[in-house]
């Protein structure tokens, strides 16, 4: 047996041992190997405007849209930018690196497997076409009926919106959903739409 279907197996195991019927899968960092990817677009991005953003800094952020990251960051460094344009900026700069990115395995083998067999959905704090461009080069993208993404919510993880509404659109209730999640906010997002959670965090590869 790989080390992928071990730690398949080890997530198939755990979604049985929680009694899941549906899954909500994050996207950035869980389906997609792409939090360096983003970072590298973060440095890119910020470094030439002399705007600190450290990684450390930026993994505590994961699953805030890069718009309020932004609008976060200009308030405690005494910043003046237009938010927006620096959004759209950073995005394409990810999607210049998207010939990088690589599904993170186990995971991304979980939803093969569960489509079909269970209602799953993604639910990320991304925006719409990076999210769906990102599935597509993972060739995830068919799997999933429900794709909820920044621009569907009015709040963000940690609140639980954007898992709630995936549950609202898969017709089920959130208590018989699980949620794949690699961020500490993300998590807090699920804990407080009464849904399960997994950490992916053990499951990414060697840095």
């Amino acid at each position: 047996m790989t080390p992928v279907h071990r730690q398949f197996e080890q997530l198939q195991q755990q979604v049985i041992d929680l009694g899941a019927q549906a899954l909500i899968f994050d996207c950035d960092g869980t389906l997609a190997d792409s939090m360096p990817v983003h970072f590298i677009a973060w440095c890119e991005t910020l470094h030439p405007l002399g705007i600190a953003f450290d990684e450390a800094r930026f993994y505590e952020m994961a699953g805030i849209p890069t718009d309020r990251i932004l609008r976060m960051l200009a308030a405690e460094q005494g910043l003046a930018f237009d938010a927006d344009d620096l959004s759209r900026i950073k995005e394409e700069k990810f999607l210049k690196h998207l010939p990088q990115l690589k599904p993170i395995e186990p995971v991304a083998l979980l939803a093969r497997q569960s489509h079909g067999n269970r209602p799953i959905a993604v639910a990320s704090g991304g925006f719409r076409e990076v999210v769906h461009q990102q599935l597509v080069r993972l060739e995830l993208r068919p799997i999933f009926e429900v794709i909820v993404t920044a621009e569907d919510t009015e709040r963000h993880k940690p609140e639980p919106d954007v898992f709630l509404e995936a549950a609202r659109q898969l017709a089920v209730a959130p208590a018989i959903c699980c949620v794949l999640e690699d961020s500490d906010l993300g998590i807090e997002a699920a804990r407080r739409a009464g849904m399960s959670w997994i950490d992916v965090r053990p499951f990414h590869p060697p840095r």
